[in-house]
């Protein structure tokens, strides 16, 4: 943390990393507003681990207020940073945790707008968005937004920021709710339909059939490699067609699969 930016000297007395560590601390201890770490202030424990003192909370207003203004790159930062923490616990084949939730607030503070609020219908929040990993249920990003935005609202956009932030590391599924849906979310999963991939899927002929009504559903896994693809993957490929009954016999034309 010491190498944050902040627009401090580094013998300050209270430089940007302590004043951080301050606030995680705080939270960590049920601080929920910046005035209730008045509290702390005399604490002898965190004064030693803090260096001989703690900030008074009114600094914090003004901390938080000056990197607001003047650090616009730290959330960057501090998004790294955490990647750093959590990169030797998190598995190589990650399951990606999409959630967003409602933060009430009690006063004006910057950005909160009024929205959907299932516990204080009304009030201003925010309404935060978060990226879980599955297995560890360790936080992988987060940003926030009004209180007046959709679920979905630059979902997108914030998928992309986190898969840049996992590198090398791949997210094996995704599971989010239906409020985000939308075909920006939508298309950075789905597999695009291209005529190589189905002239692949037109030479397979031992499909595995899940359905024989008035609809045959089947299915088969095959190894297909995308030109934008570094390396082969595993896809699964579900068709459907409806069935035509002539009195005499079913018939079903290769024209009237359609495959997903």
């Amino acid at each position: 943390m010491c190498g944050l930016s902040g627009g401090k000297a580094h013998n300050s007395i209270f430089p940007i990393h302590r004043i951080l560590l301050y606030l995680i601390v705080g939270w960590m201890l049920g601080c929920e507003r910046i005035f209730h770490f008045r509290k702390l202030q005399h604490d002898p424990l965190l004064k030693r681990f803090l260096g001989g003192r703690c900030p008074h909370h009114s600094l914090l207003y003004k901390e938080l207020g000056r990197l607001g203004r003047s650090c616009p790159q730290l959330p960057t930062e501090l998004r790294i940073l955490n990647q750093e923490i959590i990169r030797p616990r998190l598995p190589f084949d990650i399951i990606l945790d999409l959630d967003s939730t409602v933060e009430t607030v009690y006063g004006d503070q910057a950005g909160a707008a009024k929205g959907t609020n299932p516990h204080k219908p009304g009030r201003k929040s925010y309404h935060p968005l978060l990226a879980f990993e599955g297995q560890t249920r360790l936080n992988l990003n987060a940003t926030f937004r009004p209180g007046n935005t959709h679920s979905s609202t630059d979902a997108a956009d914030f998928l992309q920021q986190t898969f840049e932030l996992l590198g090398d590391r791949k997210v094996k599924y995704a599971r989010f709710d239906k409020g985000f849906g939308g075909e920006d979310s939508y298309s950075l999963w789905e597999l695009k339909w291209t005529q190589r991939l189905d002239k692949e899927v037109q030479a397979c002929r031992y499909w595995t059939r899940y359905a024989d009504e008035d609809w045959i559903i089947e299915g088969i896994t095959l190894i297909y490699k995308a030109t934008s693809w570094k390396k082969p993957r595993r896809v699964a490929i579900i068709r459907k067609a409806q069935v035509f009954d002539d009195g005499q016999g079913r018939i079903v034309f290769d024209t009237d699969w359609k495959q997903s």
